[in-house]
């Protein structure tokens, strides 16, 4: 289906043509109808299947066949994240740039005050993350008595960051008579609970089984021990000419650490996590959005609504605590019909995690090994009477890099380039 079949705003279908968009996807195609006709929807939908045009069009399109009535905002869309606030507030402006609406985007981590100043001047589309929205309301700065649609936009994650009071806390200053949107990546038992309690009546549309990873990403596993990932990763980056890479870690200070060390190893690099401020957070996107940085190691948190199109890898450095986390990671690459690849570093503590994630795609995934990866000699771990890893070896059928035993491949670990300290940096 052409955008152009859907009736949408000439206004509206010369900005999707400035992007490049001819034909819709999936979800545009159902969820779009639905949404012009008034309907409550309830969305599962991945990241990268452009879910946010399947909310923003058509809610752009009912806007601009009426003037706003005062300065309140009629749209209102909740985020669980800053950077996917940004994301849906920068999609609604391009989209709505041909016309005379004007959105605004409040979360924490920035000073409130010229958010006020926004707010104040008068707005059409509210795009928020709940803690600063309730801020808002307390110091009743915005008011939303005019909203005609609630865009729930990750509702699963709002759930597993604990927002569920927040969000309730939200529904008692909206009128109850109004349009509701629901999109989540994943359904539970919560999932399912709160979409009853808001929804009526909804349209179904899922455009992707449910926890399946994207159909365009090439996943493998590389087993690793866990003191050589820094360097296989350094290895892979440099040696098969990676750029754009994404790279997943479990800790704020595991972040932190990893970009210091592919830094110190010529890769330029920054990380992003909940620590950082959000402009810190802003600039580091900037520059890999640019291509200035050649990897951009994040948490799961921070890195949760991260858009880039053309992002070729993504690489779990540490695998996450639920199998669902592993599907949203990988998401962010293969978008938009391009290939893209998504590497898991797994260590042998991590086996347990990696099977419930095969477990969850329902299918193994590719074992990969670098043959001209040559393991760091590195220092024994203090207390260990272990020696220093001599070169890979197998185990059980499957490529691991071991701390200790193998003696093989000395040969190879002697022929290291000159000056390459042994010892981890």
């Amino acid at each position: 289906m052409t955008f152009t079949q859907l009736g949408l705003r000439e206004e509206i279908l010369r900005a999707v043509q400035d992007k490049g968009y001819k034909e819709t996807t999936p979800i545009q195609a159902q969820a779009i109808p639905a949404i012009q006709q008034n309907r409550d929807v309830l969305g599962g939908a991945q990241t990268g299947t452009g879910k946010t045009a399947a909310f923003a069009l058509p809610l752009l399109d009912r806007l601009s066949q009426r003037e706003s009535r005062d300065k309140h905002p009629r749209v209102l869309v909740i985020t669980p994240t800053r950077e996917l606030a940004e994301q849906v507030g920068e999609s609604f402006r391009n989209y709505g740039k041909y016309l005379s609406l004007k959105t605004a985007t409040v979360y924490g981590g920035v000073k409130i005050n010229p958010q006020i100043g926004v707010l104040r001047k008068g707005i059409d589309i509210l795009v928020a993350t709940p803690g600063r929205l309730l801020d808002h309301l307390s110091q009743k700065t915005l008011s939303l008595k005019n909203i005609e649609t609630l865009v729930l936009d990750e509702a699963d994650r709002m759930l597993d960051m604990g927002f569920i009071n927040d969000i309730k806390k939200v529904m008692k200053h909206l009128p109850a008579q109004r349009q509701n949107l629901l999109f989540s990546a994943t359904y539970s038992n919560d999932i399912r609970k709160l979409s009853e309690g808001i929804l009526k009546n909804p349209v179904s549309v899922e455009v992707a089984t449910r926890n399946m990873a994207a159909e365009m990403v090439e996943q493998s596993v590389y087993k690793i021990e866990k003191r050589q990932k820094r360097y296989l990763l350094t290895h892979l980056i440099k040696d098969e000419s990676w750029y754009q890479v994404l790279v997943f870690v479990k800790t704020k200070h595991g972040a932190n650490r990893l970009a210091k060390q592919l830094s110190s190893d010529g890769i330029t690099t920054s990380a992003i996590h909940g620590d950082k401020s959000q402009n810190a957070r802003l600039r580091a996107l900037d520059s890999f959005k640019k291509g200035d940085l050649q990897a951009l190691v994040a948490t799961d948190v921070a890195a949760r609504g991260i858009h880039l199109e053309g992002l070729s890898h993504v690489v779990n450095f540490d695998l996450p605590q639920q199998p669902e986390d592993y599907v949203h990671r990988i998401g962010r690459t293969g978008r938009a019909g391009k290939s893209g690849a998504g590497i898991s570093l797994v260590s042998s503590d991590e086996k347990g995690m990696l099977q419930r994630i095969e477990g969850l795609l329902k299918k193994s995934i590719r074992v990969n090994r670098s043959a001209s990866f040559v393991p760091e000699v590195l220092a024994p771990i203090q207390g260990s009477n272990s020696r220093p890893p001599r070169g890979p070896r197998q185990e059980s059928g499957r490529n691991y890099y071991p701390s200790s035993g193998s003696s093989q491949n000395q040969g190879q670990n002697r022929s290291r380039k000159p000056g390459r300290s042994q010892f981890s940096r």
